[in-house]
């Protein structure tokens, strides 16, 4: 790799983190101004929502499942095992639902939007498209970021839901507790903060896949290598958006509400 001088790379980042902050404001701000590509949200709310439906259901299942039978080991060194499903619904419901639906996501959408948006500009269809008058970002990127969030909200519901369920799967399969003092403690547990905090993440992980992905998407160069090189660094990127702005969340719901 040619050598790059600190300052040149300082003016790139600055400029990109520019340009992404542009993308992101535009594909905001297009959904209050008409033409508004309605046919395409629905599409891609098919395509990221149903679409992820196996790939959450199984990811929340098993992670309930795991959750459930490791914290069960820990809790009987200190005669708590009935405490089980307080921690599976909070676990679940504040934290591994909300980040592993997000980072299964990340996985599967950012970089089906970076290789798909990569592609046409590559093969010059973006230009095409402006060349006819019609705005790229609203057509292909406003869409994306509507769905991805609309859809991983609820897709985050159903994670915590079959994380639960697994949960008492193994609670009462495996352990022998009663299922109905399980599901009991697991109501119990949670608290309308816990909720908040719970759903106010896939907004924000949303956000990150769909910018992300279509950013390193229509930034793509150097043909099929650089389509390659945008959905590796759309992956990656938006995975670790994804954890710190996480932990940013939590910080700030725990200064909200106590917990």
């Amino acid at each position: 790799m040619p050598f790059v001088s600190p300052e040149v790379f300082a003016k790139e980042k600055v400029a990109a983190v520019q340009d992404y902050a542009l993308l992101s404001w535009h594909a905001i701000t297009n959904i209050f101004s008409r033409p508004r590509y309605w046919p395409d949200i629905f599409t891609q709310m098919d395509s990221i929502g149903f679409g992820s439906l196996p790939i959450v259901v199984l990811t929340g299942f098993f992670t309930g499942c795991v959750l459930a039978l490791q914290s069960a080991t820990s809790l009987q060194q200190f005669g708590a095992v009935s405490m089980t499903g307080n921690l599976v619904a909070l676990s679940m419901v504040k934290e591994l639902g909300p980040v592993l639906t997000g980072l299964m996501i990340s996985g599967r959408n950012a970089s089906g939007m970076a290789s798909e948006l990569g592609s046409m500009k590559v093969t010059e269809q973006i230009d095409a498209m402006r060349a006819l008058g019609t705005d790229p970002i609203r057509k292909l990127v406003t869409p994306r970021l509507y769905a991805t969030v609309f859809m991983l909200f609820f897709l985050t519901i159903l994670s915590d839901a079959v994380g639960i369920a697994g949960g008492a799967l193994v609670s009462v399969g495996l352990l022998g507790l009663n299922g109905s003092a399980y599901f009991h403690n697991s109501y119990r547990a949670l608290v309308f903060a816990d909720v908040v905090q719970g759903l106010t993440k896939p907004l924000f992980s949303g956000f990150i896949i769909a910018t992300v992905g279509c950013y390193f998407g229509l930034k793509t160069k150097g043909g099929t290598q650089g389509v390659g090189r945008s959905t590796t660094q759309a992956v990656v990127v938006s995975s670790v958006f994804i954890i710190v702005v996480d932990f940013l969340v939590s910080r700030v719901m725990i200064g909200i509400f106590g917990r």
